[in-house]
């Protein structure tokens, strides 16, 4: 149904090769160095990868129409998004990992020349990390209408408050520059207007890195999620994007190609967890029988295929229409993924820990992770209650009676 191009074909066989030379056998030490070296340091074995990686033209493939990248479409990339989506320390290695793919994206679109100079050109060359400050503890924030941090102008500076957590990448020492979601027009009739983005330099003062959040009792892997406070953080005018009342634009611009991204990572780990399972009960026996050889594991490993590529199928299909109609007409197709990868790769790699014994949970083949990205990715981005609620009201929309108009 779907054809790689030569170029495309060529570049997922290059990064297949650099996966099975560089990224599968450093998994268990990325694993230890995130377990041992924590949130807060800088592990050693992706400063290793990166230039090898670069070295090999493996650099900024998300990127589309750029000089920067490799110039695909969100369909071309979703077939190499999926090879990095095996494995946790890949997407790094290409300098494609969020939430750095999706600010770059920002500070290429929205930035101004200077931003693009100061933090969009070393976010290129993977020489700093960033961090999307948007949701918040205090409130339901997805309904991101709901966001209570303030900017506020005060002369020739913007005022900055609030408490955000779940903000990907604060610990990092690397980290130098946040986006941040906040109101500036809070009383604007129109909810949407109401909030902006702006430009924080990490060592702002009054920018606190309060603590790094565990997902799943996992610190740096699957990401560094972390509370951060903003104090009476004070930056130029000059920082905001696009303008004041413009950060739902923003955003969408912004979550459209993040979720595919997520979506085609979820799709790969899928594919290496089903891997697992499959090696793992032909290889074990009990009860005098392979495991794969009681019943039920048929149908587990069939319907895991089909699960797979069902979503796989859907993705593909949704980043073709992204790059052909556009994200915003290509919504309801983006929601619809959102809601199946994460639930397929939560069934599918609770199968393989189930099929792994006791061992599945400890990571030492890295399904405990794998499991706390699939399940996380069920709220990030958008809750699965979120995207079916649109999913349907676009779908109650094919039949509603059109407009009446009367002499």
């Amino acid at each position: 149904m779907f054809e790689c191009s030569p170029k495309v074909a060529e570049l997922r066989d290059r990064v297949e090769a650099f996966m099975v030379t560089h990224v599968y056998p450093n998994e268990r030490r990325h694993y230890d160095e995130a377990e041992k070296l924590g949130p807060w340091q800088v592990y050693p074995v992706v400063e290793e990868l990166k230039p090898l990686a670069r070295a090999a033209g493996l650099w900024n493939l998300f990127l589309p129409e750029s000089e920067h990248g490799a110039g695909l479409t969100n369909f071309e990339y979703a077939t190499l998004c999926e090879t990095m989506g095996r494995s946790h320390l890949a997407p790094e290695l290409f300098n494609c990992s969020a939430p750095d793919t999706g600010n770059m994206e920002v500070l290429a679109r929205y930035g101004s020349p200077e931003h693009q100079e100061r933090w969009l050109k070393p976010l290129l060359a993977g020489e700093i990390r960033s961090c999307f400050a948007m949701t918040e503890p205090a409130v339901a924030s997805s309904d991101a209408t709901n966001i209570e941090s303030s900017i506020v102008r005060d002369g020739a500076h913007y005022v900055v408050n609030g408490r955000k957590w779940y903000t990907t990448n604060a610990t990092d020492p690397r980290c130098k520059i946040c986006i941040f979601m906040g109101k500036t027009d809070p009383e604007n009739t129109d909810r949407h207007r109401q909030q902006s983005m702006i430009l924080v330099p990490m060592d702002t003062p009054g920018v606190t890195v309060v603590r790094p959040i565990a997902v799943f009792g996992f610190y740096g892997v699957p990401d560094r999620a972390s509370e951060v406070l903003f104090e009476n953080v004070r930056v130029p005018v000059s920082n905001m994007l696009l303008g004041e009342g413009r950060g739902f634009e923003i955003a969408q611009g912004r979550l459209g190609p993040g979720r595919i991204h997520h979506c085609m990572r979820l799709i790969g780990l899928s594919e290496r967890a089903l891997e697992i399972m499959c090696k793992r009960g032909m290889s074990r026996v009990a009860f005098g029988k392979r495991i794969v050889d009681h019943g039920v594991w048929s149908e587990r490993i069939a319907e895991s295929r089909i699960a797979i590529d069902q979503c796989r199928l859907l993705t593909m299909h949704t980043a073709d229409m992204m790059d052909k109609i556009g994200n915003k007409e290509a919504r309801a197709l983006i929601a619809m993924i959102k809601v199946a990868a994460p639930a397929m790769a939560c069934k599918v790699i609770d199968w393989a820990i189930q099929a792994y014994g006791g061992g599945g949970t400890n990571n030492d083949v890295g399904l405990a992770s794998a499991y706390a990205t699939a399940r996380l990715l069920r709220l990030a981005d958008g809750p699965d209650e979120v995207h079916r609620d649109q999913i349907a009201r676009l779908e109650l929309g094919k039949y509603r009676a059109p407009a009446t108009t009367h002499a």
